[in-house]
């Protein structure tokens, strides 16, 4: 990079995307961010998409800073209209799309199935399964031209967990799209893989990766609320969850962003050029269902 900064030391002076533009949707913050720093690392120009403007940018600064290309995409990627206009917007920007990793979404509330009302049930499933099903739509006429193109989607270890009924299931439709997907796109030189992560640092605290899930309603019954509690404490994600969490993985601690950023620069790079249609469980040894 022009001023020699690092944005990543652990990729120990790999330049496997060097020339090549990858969108980062949900780019903003914790693992979204770690794998632009990570690809910028490496060489990639980098489209930082994110709900908030704010975030947005200041990962593209971070990145300008170090000497990589970097531009924005502020908007609800819940809405085709926007990932339509994303790819679009990287085309004109940069000229080419070579890599999609989609990370946006996340738990919104964490409780047990029977008391999410049908808003909820919504809610989560259109932040959590619409984004990559219409990112993937939308970026397959750029990569089909081109004949080229690797898309990482994001899964995660609660589709085998409790109080996440429809995020577990949004999750399990994404590791569905990105199976069959795969094998449609492979005569197109395209690749699909999905990494699925565990709980995440970020910012120096743990946290489950999306921080700050907003729990349930205050009218939950006792016994409900006193079985949830168990394991997330009350009002936001605090110690107990981490405790809880800490007993399936294996290794005793939870991971770094940028460990989960470097599994999905691996499936991104052509280190895994005859690698489609696979889930890569990143949990330190968590139990995963596929």
């Amino acid at each position: 990079m022009a001023n020699a900064a690092i944005l990543d030391p652990a990729a120990a002076g790999a330049r496997r995307f060097e020339g090549e533009v990858a969108v980062i949707a949900g780019a903003g913050q914790g693992i979204g961010r770690a794998t632009a720093r990570r690809l910028a690392q490496e060489g990639a120009a980098v489209m930082a998409a994110d709900l908030i403007e704010a975030s947005a940018e200041r990962v593209r600064s971070e990145l300008v800073e170090a000497g990589a290309k970097a531009a924005t995409f502020a908007g609800n990627l819940s809405e085709l209209d926007n990932c339509r206009a994303l790819m679009a917007r990287t085309k004109d920007v940069f000229g080419r799309i070579d890599v999609l990793v989609n990370v946006v979404g996340g738990t919104i509330w964490t409780q047990s199935f029977q008391y999410y009302t049908p808003e909820q049930i919504e809610a989560e499933i259109a932040k959590s399964f619409w984004p990559p099903m219409f990112l993937c739509w939308a970026v397959l006429p750029y990569m089909i031209e081109q004949r080229a193109g690797a898309i990482v989607n994001l899964a995660t270890h609660a589709v085998a967990s409790r109080y996440r009924v429809p995020y577990a299931a949004a999750k399990g439709g994404v590791i569905a799209l990105t199976t069959s997907l795969a094998k449609e796109v492979a005569q197109y030189g395209i690749r699909v893989n999905v990494m699925a992560p565990h709980a995440t640092q970020a910012d120096d605290r743990v946290t489950p990766r999306n921080a700050g899930i907003a729990l349930a309603a205050s009218e939950l019954p006792p016994e409900e609320r006193a079985e949830r509690d168990r394991f997330f404490g009350d009002g936001f994600v605090g110690e107990r969850v981490g405790e809880f969490l800490e007993l399936e993985i294996p290794m005793k601690r939870f991971s770094r962003a940028s460990e989960q950023a470097a599994a999905i620069a691996f499936l991104a790079s052509d280190d895994a050029s005859y690698i489609t249609g696979q889930v890569l469980p990143v949990g330190g040894g968590a139990t995963y269902p596929f």
